[in-house]
């Protein structure tokens, strides 16, 4: 496929750890992690500047910790060890294509990764670089969501992709069980947060809407999603400042 071109010169993509798992639903399976490197070196090679987040899920539960009787910081803790782990992963497929790859963790984990500095990230970004950021924001109860929030903001993104599994989008209920489900194609960051939809969490969903940081939600296992996203040929929902429409709407 002829790729367009990109509508963004620097982006942040948001990964959850439960899209390093693929099938399987847990751990990382080297196929998943290796098509995503070859779609993220695809946007490289149209001249965009990849930053990455990536959530623990696969691997760690924060929340079930908790709920059996775990100490609340340490099994968030434990989370951000469970990002560096994916981090890793994604970093040695991407490195075993030819792609220059920075770890960059929130937490000291000196043998593995680079502290994270918001200036070397962005001089990082700007040698073609792909930078990825681990150990969320280095705070408990905070989400990884709000750390890729936090992050794109620092370094200067133009816009948040985030890739969800098997859903193309933000609907007004669950498509998987509602079949009248309507998709927005546009939201309105306010709209999203009092409807409470699945965009992402609410602190990170602020943070983006204080700043005026758009966010795209796709479907990662759609063909080339990510590089669909970035030329603005993904099938998604655009949250930003502007009003609220459904897909359909005239």
């Amino acid at each position: 496929m002829a790729l367009s071109s990109p509508k963004f010169k620097r982006i942040l993509l948001k990964l959850s750890g439960e899209a390093l798992a693929g099938t399987r639903g847990y751990g990382v399976d080297p196929q998943v992690v290796d098509y995503l490197a070859e779609e993220i070196q695809q946007v490289l090679s149209l001249g965009v500047q990849v930053a990455v987040v990536l959530g623990g899920g696969n691997i760690w539960r924060g929340g079930t910790a908790i709920a059996a009787g775990m100490d609340a910081p340490q099994a968030h803790y434990a989370g951000m060890l469970a990002t560096i782990m994916n981090a890793l992963a994604l970093q040695e497929s991407l490195e075993h294509i030819g792609v220059t790859v920075r770890t960059q963790s929130a937490i000291s984990v000196q043998a593995v990764a680079e502290p994270y500095i918001r200036r070397r990230a962005m001089r990082h970004l700007e040698k073609g670089r792909v930078v990825i950021f681990a150990a969320g924001t280095g705070n408990p109860f905070m989400t990884t969501d709000t750390a890729a929030a936090l992050r794109a903001i620092e370094i200067g993104a133009e816009i948040v992709l985030m890739a969800k599994n098997g859903v193309d989008g933000v609907y007004d209920s669950d498509p998987r069980k509602t079949a009248t489900a309507r998709k927005y194609e546009r939201l309105n960051y306010l709209d999203a947060l009092n409807r409470r939809l699945a965009v992402m969490d609410s602190t990170a969903l602020s943070l983006c809407m204080e700043n005026g940081l758009p966010i795209v939600v796709f479907d990662l296992g759609a063909e080339q999603s990510i590089v669909r996203a970035v030329t603005g040929e993904a099938s998604g929902t655009l949250v930003n400042q502007h009003e609220t429409t459904m897909v359909g709407d005239q």
